[in-house]
């Protein structure tokens, strides 16, 4: 025969949140005690200061734009056909590492662009880079056409 006890009967449970009280000021303490033992040490280092500078340095970069009618500038100014090969030889023999960026007008000629590539490279010039555009509609983009800004997307492949 069971007899109930006048005492109830509880089961043991763990609290969790002042588990987790402890655990914080115990990590704060001992961040703090691990902060005040370290010692800072460091090298004195004499840094340069800054200056501008020099007026007359060598240029490192140049740009050509190419336009109709065989028009080529350096920088914005027009230079003649005849001055290009010693202008670049100037440009070459002041800096042999010089960049070189060449770019196009719309209506300028295929051709015309290729000839001035073909004097850099003369000149002796390796670092050449050209400035592209995409079309922004005419003849070559019509809208009709695939791959044209505003044109559908082709059918997709039949399933195999």
């Amino acid at each position: 025969m069971q007899v109930a006890s006048p005492i109830p009967h509880k089961r043991a449970r763990i609290e969790i949140i002042p588990l987790i009280d402890i655990m914080f000021f115990l990590l704060a303490s001992f961040m703090m005690v691990s902060l005040s033992q370290t010692h800072m040490k460091g090298i004195k280092v004499a840094l340069p200061s800054a200056q501008a500078p020099p007026p007359n340095q060598v240029k490192d970069y140049v740009s050509i734009r190419v336009g109709a009618g065989n028009a080529v500038s350096f920088e914005g100014q027009y230079v003649q056909d005849e001055e290009i090969m010693s202008r670049l030889y100037r440009l070459h023999e002041a800096n042999p590492n010089i960049k070189v960026s060449i770019s196009a007008e719309g209506m300028a000629r295929h051709g015309d662009v290729v000839t001035v590539l073909d004097k850099v490279r003369r000149a002796g010039i390796q670092k050449v880079g050209y400035q592209i555009r995409a079309a922004q509609g005419g003849p070559a983009a019509a809208p009709g056409t695939p791959g044209a800004p505003g044109a559908p997307p082709p059918p997709p492949a039949p399933p195999r």
